[in-house]
């Protein structure tokens, strides 16, 4: 089963929980008395997640923003770490499963859990939250789904129909990569199956992921007010229509339910508790969400004039907002002034706010860096930093400015500590190949793309190398010879299994 983030924003993705969850009528779908009633081991789950996951990278929609990235983790493990505690997450899953979230660029209201412990999360849903705790709350509901074997338990139940609707959707979002139209086509039929059992699916299931999820946001730190508020904020979209804007609906529908329940634990709340002031760390973040999510000229430009014609008495927070968003779609824009105008004010309003200040730096140094000033970027960039905004910042800074060495011999130390980051190993790439290292700068490539799980590509690319290798080609680097022999026999192995599994 492959989802797209671009391709299917309203259709496929927001069908993507449903498709696993509801691969049929599940009208009898009850909670287990005892234990766990999947068929489908951890093992096949988690090997379903990485199809998916595979798909996903690929996608022009997908984004790896390090600020945005750094966020969302900063909620997400809390949450892990509450689930562990309460016995939710097991000692097998935690091992087995990816437990990631994966950002679309995608404007719409949405977020699904998948198999295997991977989470997609769109921008969209991030800009219309007000809180921290509004997000979280939305993650820990799809967290909660995982832990408690939701999908693979729904698998089991129609397990005749159930590869038929996964394949299905896997064929669909491979088509949609080049013809939307043939996509269509394809997962007519088993879109219609799922959208139909998701719609009687499993109330019991979706009722145990808000209590689940509700115990683990409290567990979590996180105020409990934010599952309210953001379910009544959902609840109140389902009633004024679904225009496409909210996907999330379409596979968490909004029953009376749900609504009573949650409207029961808000009585439990304590009642001289007035709503948290919503936070300048948060509403930085949905400003940035805003405008990488932002589509067009006309949308970017909306952002822009927003901050320029906002009135004097705006409150600090909204101001501070504004401008981030402002700064960022004018860098998109390609109007560098603008953009480091923006930046530039919104680091003077924040100066003495640590948190705020730390992102507003981040900002001014991000657009310079894009309009080609990087020189004047290193100023605000911290050289011996280890928070990853920071360090991918300042490598490319300082990539741009002649020091490709120095990020070289940064970036190394980090990958080593951080092998998944696709991001580090492509700069590092790129710092090699800055140096003529041209075998290192090849390896690193793979390694990149065993971060996003595209084996084949690494493969060629490790082939690549070794005959650069017998041609002479190596520079005489031995050492780094001998390691791209040992990875493409790793990376070999992990490509049968991953061809065994189509």
């Amino acid at each position: 089963m492959a989802f797209t983030f671009r391709h299917y924003p309203r259709r496929l993705a927001a069908a993507a929980l449903a498709a696993v969850m509801a691969c049929a009528p599940l009208a009898r779908a009850q909670l287990p008395t005892l234990g766990d009633e999947s068929e489908m081991t951890s093992s096949a789950e988690r090997r379903l997640g990485e199809k998916i996951a595979r798909e996903l990278y690929r996608d022009p929609d997908y984004i790896d923003d390090p600020v945005l990235v750094e966020y969302v983790q900063g909620v997400w493990q809390p949450l892990l770490a509450a689930s562990r505690a309460r016995g939710d997450l097991t000692a097998e899953l935690d091992q087995r499963f990816a437990w990631q979230v994966l950002l679309g660029k995608d404007r719409t209201v949405n977020a699904f859990a998948l198999p295997g412990g991977w989470m997609g999360l769109h921008l969209g849903l991030i800009s219309v939250t007000t809180s921290r705790d509004e997000l979280a709350s939305v993650l820990a509901h799809e967290l909660s789904h995982v832990t408690q074997r939701h999908i693979s338990r729904l698998t089991s139940q129609e397990k005749r129909q159930a590869p038929w609707v996964i394949g299905a959707m896997i064929l669909g979002a491979l088509a949609g990569r080049k013809s939307p139209d043939a996509a269509n086509a394809m997962i007519s039929g088993s879109q219609a199956v799922a959208m139909q059992g998701q719609l009687n699916f499993s109330r019991d299931m979706e009722r145990e992921a808000d209590r689940v999820g509700y115990n683990v946001l409290t567990q979590a730190g996180f105020d409990p007010q934010g599952f309210v508020t953001m379910f009544n904020k959902l609840t109140q979209a389902a009633r004024l229509n679904d225009s496409g804007d909210y996907p999330y609906l379409r596979t968490h529908p909004m029953t009376t339910e749900r609504a009573a329940d949650m409207q029961a634990r808000q009585q439990l709340l304590p009642r001289e508790k007035a709503p948290a002031a919503p936070s300048l760390e948060h509403s930085l973040m949905a400003a940035r969400a805003r405008a990488l999510s932002a589509v067009g000229v006309d949308a970017l430009r909306t952002l822009v004039h927003d901050a320029a014609s906002m009135p004097a008495n705006v409150a600090p927070v909204r101001r501070a907002s504004l401008l981030y968003s402002a700064s960022l779609a004018a860098s998109r824009l390609r109007d560098t002034g603008t953009a480091v105008t923006q930046a530039q004010r919104l680091a003077d309003q924040l100066k003495d706010d640590a948190v705020g200040a730390r992102l507003a730096r981040l900002l001014l140094a991000e657009v310079s860096i894009a309009g080609g000033r990087a020189q004047s970027a290193l100023p605000l960039l911290d050289a011996n930093a280890t928070k990853r905004p920071e360090v991918l910042l300042w490598s490319h800074a300082r990539l741009a400015t002649g020091g490709a060495p120095e990020v070289a011999q940064r970036l190394q130390t980090w990958v080593a500590q951080q092998p998944r980051d696709a991001e580090a190993w492509h700069t590092l790439s790129a710092a090699y190949t800055a140096q003529g290292q041209q075998l290192r700068a090849i390896r690193a490539d793979a390694e990149a793309q065993v971060a996003v799980l595209d084996y084949a590509a690494a493969v060629d690319r490790l082939k690549a190398a070794q005959d650069l290798v017998r041609r002479g080609g190596g520079g005489g680097d031995h050492i780094e010879a001998s390691i791209i022999d040992s990875r493409t026999r790793e990376v070999e192995s992990l490509l049968r299994e991953q061809s065994l599994e189509r």
